[in-house]
């Protein structure tokens, strides 16, 4: 997994990149510009922190989750090696908002609001999500944002466990993607059938500048 966000009105010229799940106790060491987070337990490295990463990536403008070319990791990867940081980013290449199909919606056994769901979603997978709106119905198309996914938020969409069931993901709301004219309620987002094809790419970026109607 590779998440990079980049928000220099908030953080400065900074390039959070994230590996894995935050945990609670985490070592933080720094060489250089580059801030190393690890787990405590593991020893696993979580994420970097590249500070004045313009220098490093030219003419570096994006804003917000970033997807990095080959040339850019290749650039971070140079300036990890040169700090004497042995470690070595891999590009994820997954598409993180995608078109699912909702295949099975049963209540949750150990709740009286939310549904234990089955959604195909691309790559013909399967994923099992928690979903509390009360809209949510089986046969339905609707937006998933999958473990990885940075919402507009900022939140970060990692495997979850709610009343003892697993959950990979989440079923989106207009809202919650930051859509023009999104409802302010509770409720998922669902698509028409005839516009969309399960598994395809749900581009959010040209969805925010969509005249949508609710």
């Amino acid at each position: 997994m590779l998440i990079t966000c980049y928000n220099p009105a908030q953080l400065g010229d900074v390039l959070l990149v994230i590996l894995g799940q935050p945990k609670a106790e985490q070592i933080v060491s720094r060489k250089g510009n580059i801030v190393q987070i690890a787990d405590r337990e593991s020893g696993q490295i979580i994420g970097f922190n590249f500070f004045k990463v313009s220098e490093i990536l030219n003419d570096f403008t994006a804003i917000g989750q970033v997807i990095l070319d080959s040339q850019q990791l290749k650039k971070l990867n140079q300036s990890l090696q040169a700090a004497g940081i042995n470690y070595t980013l891999i590009a994820d290449q997954d598409a993180k908002f995608v078109v699912g199909y909702v295949e099975k919606c049963e209540p949750h056994p150990n709740s009286n609001h939310l549904h234990l769901t089955q959604v195909r979603v691309d790559k013909a997978q399967k994923l099992q999500i928690v979903c509390g709106a009360p809209n949510i119905a089986a046969g339905q198309m609707v937006v998933v944002a999958k473990v990885g996914a940075m919402m507009p938020n900022g939140e970060i969409i990692w495997p979850g466990n709610l009343r003892g069931a697993v959950s990979n993901g989440m079923i989106c709301a207009a809202r919650e993607l930051k859509l023009p004219h999104a409802p302010q309620k509770r409720g998922i987002l669902v698509l028409p059938s005839e516009k969309y094809q399960v598994g395809s790419i749900f581009d959010l970026h040209h969805a925010q500048k969509t005249d949508w109607k609710f």
